[in-house]
């Protein structure tokens, strides 16, 4: 596979939303684990380099989240795992309406693209319309839609 990977869309400002989250979150853990065990000294800097650590590896993980399209292929960047295909194991590349089912009640939690392999496995991929990149920008989520479509169509025929 290539290294010359793009992603056809640019990140929503709700990643750096995420991102800030995850700072306060990550903050107020660090805090209440040092009053919970009355930590001083080298145990509290341990504790706070732990966390902006890990602050740091999740943020460029969320950053680099995403779809991203090569001539030979697709990769899909997960929060904990990234795939790579070749444009020729991918059979279709479609939309899905997703829903939840809680108890009785199905709850419609919008529009999703996923990625049919021809081995019959499905890849999901983080392009949701509702998401943190596509909430307000629904014409956006289309055109990654068609453009992932049409890089699939040329390379399989």
């Amino acid at each position: 596979m290539e290294s010359n990977w793009t992603r056809p869309y640019r990140p929503g400002i709700g990643r750096w939303l995420v991102i800030v989250w995850e700072a306060a979150a990550l903050a107020l853990f660090a805090w209440a684990t040092i009053r919970q065990f009355d930590l001083t000294g080298h145990h509290v800097t341990l504790v706070g380099c732990t966390m902006a650590a890990l602050w740091v590896v999740g943020a460029h993980r969320i950053l680099q989240m995403g779809a991203y399209v090569g001539v030979t292929g697709l990769r899909i960047h997960g929060l904990l795992r990234s795939r790579t295909m070749h444009w020729r194991e991918v059979a279709h590349v479609r939309l899905h309406k997703a829903t939840h089912r809680v108890g009785p009640w199905e709850i419609e939690s919008g529009m999703t693209v996923l990625i049919d392999r021809h081995d019959g496995s499905t890849i999901n991929t983080e392009l949701w319309a509702q998401g943190v990149d596509f909430h307000s920008r629904p014409g956006v989520f289309r055109a990654v839609y068609h453009e992932l479509r049409t890089r699939h169509q040329k390379a399989t025929s």
